[in-house]
């Protein structure tokens, strides 16, 4: 039996992590964990085999049977909750982003690697059906050589749970940019093969809501967060920019709020030969330049959170290290890190 304890009983552990620990045989979830001890008492009532309630996570730390915790707690907790838990002798799985800086996120590496425990990312969309396939696609030269990579992700005036969490910096690390914009970048770098920075430029924007009171909006999720009387706003609502590597060039263009009612989640993969749109959660359509023409494949899409919590599990079990340890997902906070001081500085950064 593998033993676990979850931290943090929020919305991606109720919308992911939950439901697919509970699909998992073999696994027992010995502790739900929330400061808030009613989030964590109706988790436990939403969803069977939970067996205990705690608000203090060091609880489950001290605790020899559990094998490994899983730390969905807000960004800027996930260094400390995770280097406890390391230090204690845990395997740990943590959302994303690492945590709110590159420097911080080496540190946590470093310590995994010094306590010898698996230590992965819930990077989801590398166990998306249609990005491993497209990786597949791009290494076995099908679109021929990819040259760019472009990613949209736009949508009309959706700040999360303004004036709370999501737009505090200092809880959060950023905005747009940490939050949707992880997965994207995240996602390309992986596709293309491991893609190594060569310089980076960025523009990132905070125009929506200067006066939180006076915004308006169709939808906000998180809005039970939502501080708009007294909270703080500080974080990027827009951001831009353009970013080199060793296999292909990548433009973005993200936008938690815009005013232009179009939202656009999708990634093109540009080649010589072929070429393909993946719709952000879903299917691609992949063109090729001999036939000029479209094609999109039907298959079955299994949930990713599913597939990278059971990756994890067997990496702790087989000590094999998959493609979401924390050592592979560093070039992408690395890159975050480095919009954000390219938008800051005013200028393009390299690292070469």
């Amino acid at each position: 039996m593998f033993t676990v304890a979850v931290i943090g009983c929020g919305r991606i552990a109720r919308n992911a992590h939950f439901p697919a620990l509970t699909k998992l045989d073999g696994v027992r979830i010995k502790y739900a964990c929330d400061l808030v001890r009613e989030k964590a008492e109706a988790i436990k009532k939403d969803f069977e085999g939970i067996e205990n309630v705690i608000t203090d996570y060091r609880v489950a730390l001290a605790d020899p049977e559990v094998d490994a915790v899983w730390v969905l707690t807000p960004n800027y907790v996930h260094y400390t909750v995770t280097m406890d838990a390391l230090r204690a002798g845990k395997h740990v799985f943590c959302e994303k982003p690492i945590t709110v800086s590159y420097a911080l996120s080496c540190e946590m590496a470093k310590e995994a690697e010094k306590q010898g425990k698996m230590l992965n990312i819930g990077v989801c969309n590398r166990y998306h059906k249609s990005v491993e396939i497209i990786h597949d696609k791009i290494a076995n030269g099908d679109f021929g050589k990819i040259y760019h990579v472009h990613i949209s992700f736009r949508s009309f005036r959706s700040i999360p749970g303004l004036g709370g969490a999501f737009t505090t910096k200092e809880q959060s690390g950023g905005g747009v940019l940490i939050d949707w914009g992880v997965h994207f970048l995240d996602l390309a770098l992986y596709a293309l093969g491991g893609a190594k920075l060569r310089n980076v430029t960025c523009d990132a924007y905070s125009e929506m809501a200067k006066d939180m009171k006076s915004y308006r909006y169709k939808d906000m999720w998180a809005e039970d967060t939502a501080d708009i009387e007294n909270g703080t706003n500080d974080v990027d609502d827009f951001v831009t920019g353009y970013v080199r590597t060793d296999k292909a060039s990548i433009s973005f263009t993200g936008a938690w709020a815009q005013n232009i009612d179009i939202g656009e989640m999708y990634i093109d993969f540009l080649g010589d030969k072929g070429g393909a749109r993946l719709k952000y959660g879903g299917h691609f359509t992949e063109w090729s330049a001999e036939t000029l023409e479209g094609v999109t494949e039907d298959y079955e899409i299994p949930n990713m959170y599913l597939c990278e919590d059971r990756a994890f599990i067997e990496s702790v079990k087989t000590g094999v290290k998959d493609k979401n340890n924390i050592e592979n997902i560093l070039e992408s906070a690395k890159l975050l890190d480095t919009l954000y001081r390219s938008s800051d500085e005013k200028r393009e950064i390299s690292f070469e």
